[in-house]
């Protein structure tokens, strides 16, 4: 089983198809390699360093509000 995580995105370098996300406090360098189309203030789930999908903010916030009411906090640094 996998845990994915829904992170805003704050930068995308086009370049190599990579994107800084934001998980609360935690910044995280993540590949785009396997999504197309993400812009800017798009939500993403990630997962060891890659987005998988996009997602609505919506549906992020429900995601991170369930971790918060199981007293998870998501740790991207790892």
């Amino acid at each position: 089983m996998c845990l994915a995580l829904p992170a805003r995105v704050v930068s995308i370098d086009a370049g190599n198809a990579m994107a800084t996300v934001l998980l609360g406090e935690v910044k995280k360098d993540i590949s785009l390699a396997l999504v197309e189309d993400v812009q800017v203030d798009d939500f993403v789930l990630i997962h060891v360093g890659y987005a998988l999908s996009r997602i609505s903010e919506e549906e992020a916030e429900r995601t991170l509000a369930l971790f918060a009411e199981a007293g998870l906090s998501p740790d991207l640094q790892a």
